[in-house]
């Protein structure tokens, strides 16, 4: 099977003779449309100028052509001489030596061919002309024309081809350089590894490519190190329920009684817990279709769930109907008005919910000691607390605050944590609006 060429040789090949077709035709258009009428219209000038010279110098007197002719050899690079014998034969001349036969030609009455003679080191050409009765042999040397088409032409041609090539393949590596980026990119991420973010520059497309690529790779790296997170905390704290569930079994054996038979369903309750949540966390990477809800209704239901004597809930509405999606935002607020009544014990938790201008905001406020700044952003992760033991009894797993995070990054909202210096915690949640 025959190999497919690089795409950078492709688009190199395409480009140069798209380069080269296009150089052609404007080297073409300028050839018939600018070159070649200034051409003609010097021939002819010279044309004229000869037979002018020739009939100007029959009609002068004798003792006044030496003079003539000095001017004509000094100023317009012609010399007039006795006519020659010579048979016209047509031979190669330069394109400019055609042009200058078919204007003299029109002038004379027998068409002719021109005497190419060399003379000091020079071409020169002559032509007869017919002045006062008699001919006379006018010429001009090939230095007076001044111009190399045939040089230019080709000089042009391999100057258009390489700069063509050059430009080509420019472009191309331009367009290819940022696709082999990528794919070399999608090979790591394949293999497993962590790949550099890719340069977001370039045209508009292959930037919008890069920048959609790197979100992705961020993507699979945060889902690769939360499986692996949430696989050492589901290892480290399914161990101390195990234990005590292998060491309650053995004491069953000797001693059956209903005590331990309830220490066992309690370490039974507790696994039940840690994997419901650790599956909360897991769906909440999945985005739900939202709809149009009534606040007060669903602050009302939260409201009946959560009270509490010890943590108070209220709730403040300003808006009455959001965009949103309900199961979503109903674990968003659950988690974190659990969090606010486990911390902020003996102090109302408030429910707060506003226009804003991207849309509405809804904010989980309490009174408790809060979360410094610098600690915000670990304890958003799975299995990260505060307070530093596994102890149930001062807290819970530490996924309450990563399921809040997971569940607002899949469903588009905005979380903004705030810690006011006359202490307790703020959590705001932006919901765009339609």
């Amino acid at each position: 099977m025959k190999s497919p060429y690089s795409l950078l040789r492709q688009h190199t090949t395409s480009l140069t003779l798209v380069f080269l077709l296009l150089e052609l035709g404007v080297a073409v258009m300028m050839l018939n449309w600018l070159v070649l009428p200034l051409a003609r219209r010097a021939a002819d000038d010279l044309a004229g100028l000869v037979v002018l010279s020739a009939q100007t110098w029959a009609e002068l007197p004798p003792e006044t052509r030496p003079d003539f002719l000095h001017a004509l050899r000094d100023n317009h690079q012609l010399d007039l001489q006795p006519a020659k014998e010579y048979s016209p034969v047509s031979s190669l001349h330069p394109p400019f030596v055609y042009l200058f036969e078919q204007a003299i030609n029109q002038r004379l009455v027998q068409p002719t061919h021109l005497l190419v003679q060399p003379r000091d080191d020079e071409v020169w050409y002559w032509v007869n002309v017919p002045a006062g009765g008699h001919m006379l042999a006018v010429g001009w040397p090939e230095s007076r024309i001044k111009s190399q088409p045939l040089l230019a032409i080709g000089l042009g041609l391999l100057l258009s081809m390489g700069l063509a090539w050059w430009s080509a393949r420019w472009l191309a590596q331009r367009v290819v350089r940022p696709l082999s980026s990528l794919n070399s990119a999608m090979v790591a991420v394949g293999k497993g590894h962590t790949p550099a973010l890719l340069p977001e520059d370039g045209p508009e497309e292959l930037s919008s490519l890069s920048h959609q690529f790197n979100v992705m790779a961020q993507q699979v790296q945060v889902l690769l190190t939360s499986r692996t997170t949430l696989l050492a905390g589901i290892s480290h704290d399914l161990r101390t329920p195990l234990t005590r569930m292998r060491l309650t079994v053995e004491l069953l054996r000797d001693n059956p009684n209903s005590s331990l038979l309830s220490r066992l369903e309690r370490e039974i309750d507790r696994m039940n817990a840690l994997i419901a949540q650790v599956m909360e966390l897991g769906r909440g990477l999945v985005s739900e279709p939202p709809e149009l809800l009534n606040v007060h209704a669903f602050l009302s239901a939260l409201q009946e769930d959560f009270q509490s004597e010890a943590t108070p809930l209220v709730t403040r509405c300003a808006v009455d109907r959001v965009w949103a999606a309900p199961m979503a935002l109903r674990r968003t607020l659950s988690n974190l008005i659990q969090n606010a009544q486990r911390y902020a014990a003996g102090h109302s938790v408030t429910v707060v919910c506003e226009p804003s201008a991207g849309g509405v905001r809804i904010g989980v406020l309490d009174q408790g000691p809060g979360i410094p700044a610098h600690e915000l952003e670990r304890v958003q992760q799975p299995f990260q607390r505060l307070e530093s033991s596994r102890s149930l009894n001062t807290g819970g797993y530490g996924l309450g605050l990563a399921i809040v995070k997971s569940l607002a990054n899949a469903n588009g909202w905005a979380l903004q944590w705030d810690s006011p210096t006359s202490g307790g915690l703020h959590v705001w949640l932006d919901l765009p609006q339609p």
